[in-house]
């Protein structure tokens, strides 16, 4: 019978392993969880895509959100707890606020999803605190290096991306997303260009036809991040079917 005190945050068990950091990734990619998120850049833009699936049918969906502004020019998107999601976004928040009273200058993202990664880890190396059940996507546009992706996890590892996922269906997103960056178009492309890629994405990993109010996107371009609008994301769910419908005609018929 294997030692419970394996089992404690702050004990490594004889492999080596921390089993309460593996279990807040699972809240991350367990079939329980209700989001899926996409962060992808090009040369001009990044943009986060989250795609909420409703625990009860008479939710409103317009209460529920995964994506969220942290400064001007940082977005990111969350996906895992909810309430995990909240917490984190507000001390992201405070964090960026702090840095900016002090330094007179917004905080670069790498300098926050770097500190956000420290708190982190912090939570893996206390008794009395648990880590946070949350994958955190940050993006920007950085006046030296253009658009960038961070990506922050509960083991507290904070790695830069030019495309990433989280959610049950993270293996599946991801392998959609190697398949397409070599393409040039996405690569110079407008953000129209990138959400059409991670909404395809999304559609190819969950085997739907999504809606518009299951679906959220976030850019972040020169002028700094913003939210699409209902009517923003309904225009590109419209050109994503149009696309798939001209692409199921213009297959070969194989007799």
């Amino acid at each position: 019978m294997s030692d419970y005190t394996d089992r404690y945050i702050t004990v490594f068990s004889p492999e080596g392993r921390l089993f309460q950091v593996e279990y807040a990734s699972k809240a991350i990619t367990g079939s329980n969880t209700y989001v899926n998120s996409i962060g992808i850049r090009s040369k001009d833009y990044a943009i986060v895509i989250a795609y909420k699936r409703l625990p009860e049918k008479l939710v409103d969906p317009i209460s529920i959100t995964h994506i969220f502004q942290i400064s001007p020019s940082i977005g990111c998107v969350m996906a895992g707890s909810v309430p995990d999601a909240r917490a984190l976004v507000t001390r992201a928040r405070s964090e960026a606020a702090e840095f900016h009273k002090t330094n007179g200058y917004e905080i670069p993202c790498n300098a926050l999803s770097q500190r956000l990664a420290n708190i982190n880890q912090v939570y893996t190396q206390r008794a009395h605190m648990r880590p946070l059940g949350v994958a955190m996507t940050l993006i920007s546009v950085d006046d030296e290096f253009g658009p960038r992706i961070f990506k922050v996890n509960p083991a507290a590892e904070c790695i830069e991306y030019n495309a990433v996922a989280s959610g049950p269906k993270e293996h599946q997103l991801l392998t959609y997303l190697e398949r397409k960056l070599g393409d040039r178009r996405y690569a110079f492309g407008n953000w129209r260009r990138l959400a059409n890629m991670g909404v395809k994405a999304l559609n190819a990993a969950l085997a739907t036809t999504l809606e518009s109010d299951e679906v959220e996107v976030g850019v972040v371009g020169i002028n700094g991040f913003r939210k699409l609008t209902l009517r923003e994301v309904k225009n590109v769910l419209r050109d994503v079917k149009w696309d798939i419908l001209i692409e199921r005609e213009s297959r070969p018929c194989v007799v």
